[in-house]
C-alpha cells in the first residue's frame, strides 16, 4: 500500500513539473497587475506598522499613567520614532524603458513594379 502511495506521489509531482514548464510567459498587463499586487502588499505592511506603533505608543502610555496615579515609578522613558503614517495607497506604474521597441510594426516597403516589354 505504502509502495503505491509513494509511486502515485512521484508520478504526481512529474506530472506536475511538467505541466508548470509548459506554461506561457506572463503578458504585459499580468506583469503590471503583479507589480501592482506587490506595491499593494508593501503598502499593507507599513499600514500594520504603522497601526502597531500607534497602539504599543497607547499600551505604554496608560502603563506610565496607571504608575503614576498608584505613585510607583513607571522606569525612564525610552524615547522612540515617531509612528510614520504611510498615507493612501498610490500606485504609480514605472515608465517604460526609453530604449524598448515600439510595437508598431513598420509597413513593408512597395515592391518595384516588374518592367514592361514591349
Amino acid at each position: 500500500m505504502r509502495t503505491h502511495t509513494l509511486t502515485a506521489l512521484a508520478a504526481t509531482l512529474l506530472l506536475a513539473t511538467t505541466a508548470i514548464a509548459k506554461l506561457p510567459p506572463p503578458s504585459d498587463e499580468a506583469k503590471a497587475k503583479a507589480a501592482e499586487a506587490a506595491a499593494k502588499t508593501a503598502w499593507t505592511g507599513k499600514v500594520d506598522a504603522y497601526l502597531l506603533c500607534k497602539s504599543q505608543d497607547k499600551v505604554a502610555a496608560g502603563y506610565r499613567a496607571a504608575a503614576k496615579k498608584n505613585g510607583k515609578d513607571a522606569g525612564t522613558v525610552v524615547e522612540t520614532p515617531a509612528c510614520a503614517d504611510p498615507g493612501p495607497f498610490v500606485y504609480t506604474p514605472p515608465a517604460p524603458a526609453s530604449g524598448a521597441a515600439s510595437t508598431a510594426v513598420a509597413a513593408p516597403a512597395p515592391a518595384s513594379a516588374p518592367a514592361k516589354k514591349g
